[in-house]
């Protein structure tokens, strides 16, 4: 059997109806799982692969009892729990001066505590099967330097990264809790954070490997972390930003581009 076979397990992906959850619902799907994902309003066509559908449950994960109801509605279904992905999350722009303290909460709720109140309860069912399970946080390079306009976020994030690594202490040895550290990702909204084509061309130039993540990186490394290829990876943060940043004194002292 292929490492990278999923027929029999059954996978929970937050925010799994459009964008980077959406891609990683399908590529579990596509390699046999059953899938639940969830989402505070249903969309109209639910990720597919495969000749098969994710299945959906209505859920704000900031809402411990909602979390709930979403981990124990795969277990009415499929009676298990083998992957549990925190991919919902995100922060709109927002200056620090003058974000609300309601704002800031919000932000950290979704970002720190949705994951938390998931993987507890993941855990929970997890502890119970002979094979244990796999807990994989979607975290940001925002958690890893500073991020500005973001830093509620950023703070969140690094939040995450810290969890993953207690988590992964705690609950060991039956359940491995791991984090994919997403940099810049390439998704249907990129037009709205970096502008038209030009923008998103210029960005990615900055980049080493000289593109944007894309959607299927990321689902890609949660395959990976979820397989029996990392069954001795627990704890750790699998950096996915195609070489990070370039240093920003290069640019400025035009270092390295003579000759």
């Amino acid at each position: 059997m292929s490492e990278l076979d999923f027929t029999g397990r059954v996978v929970i992906v937050t925010g799994g109806t459009k964008g980077i959850g959406r891609t990683i619902c399908e590529a579990f799907l596509q390699r046999g799982a059953e899938v639940l994902t969830c989402g505070r309003n249903e969309p109209e066509q639910l990720p597919t692969a495969a000749g098969r559908s994710a299945r959906f449950v209505a859920c704000d994960v900031r809402d411990p009892e909602q979390v709930d109801a979403l981990v124990t509605a795969a277990e009415d279904a499929w009676g298990r729990v083998d992957v549990a992905v925190n991919n919902a999350g995100g922060a709109p722009y927002a200056e620090a001066a003058t974000a609300s303290p309601r704002f800031s909460e919000s932000i950290i709720r979704l970002n720190l505590l949705a994951p938390l109140h998931l993987a507890q309860r993941a855990n929970r069912t997890m502890q119970t099967q002979d094979e244990g399970g796999v807990i994989v946080n979607i975290a940001s390079v925002s958690g890893t330097r500073p991020s500005p306009g973001t830093a509620a976020y950023g703070a969140a994030k690094a939040g995450l990264l810290n969890l993953t690594q207690s988590l992964a202490v705690e609950w060991a040895p039956k359940v491995r809790v791991n984090a994919v550290t997403c940099g810049i990702i390439e998704t249907e909204q990129a037009d709205l954070h970096y502008g038209d084509a030009e923008g998103i061309a210029a960005v990615a130039a900055t980049i080493p490997l000289g593109r944007m993540g894309t959607p299927n990186d990321v689902a890609d490394a949660c395959l990976f972390l979820a397989s029996p290829l990392a069954a001795y990876v627990s704890g750790s943060s699998l950096l996915l930003h195609g070489g990070g940043e370039r240093p920003a004194f290069l640019a400025a002292s035009n270092a390295g581009n003579d000759g």
